[in-house]
């Protein structure tokens, strides 16, 4: 019997940006916020993060009708500080997956 992969197996912790962790003080979750819980993840037993959509929008449909799948939206952060965000996360042990959601577009 093969061995299952990480995402067959693993825990994954959902995080809706917007009303997760706000950093900045704007009212609004934000990357910097996510990276600071991610240790609060892991002792969770979570294998992996799976980010509901930061990519830039015009917010019609609160993040999911996307207008640049290669881009951070400002009120989340930057795309420095979402490679901060991986990083740390790699550090910690966690994957991280980001929702990918063409049917909204």
């Amino acid at each position: 019997m093969s061995e299952l992969k990480w995402w067959q197996r693993g825990v994954i912790y959902q995080i809706y940006p917007r009303s997760f962790q706000d950093s900045n003080g704007d009212g609004i979750g934000d990357l910097p916020g996510i990276a600071a819980r991610l240790g609060y993840i892991t002792a969770l037993g979570a294998d992996a993060v799976w980010i509901s959509p930061i990519y830039p929008s015009p917010m019609a449909d609160f993040g999911y009708d996307v207008a640049n799948y290669c881009d951070i939206d400002p009120m989340f952060g930057t795309l420095a500080e979402f490679q901060q965000l991986v990083d740390h996360a790699h550090r910690l042990g966690l994957e991280v997956l980001l929702d990918f959601v063409p049917n909204h577009t």
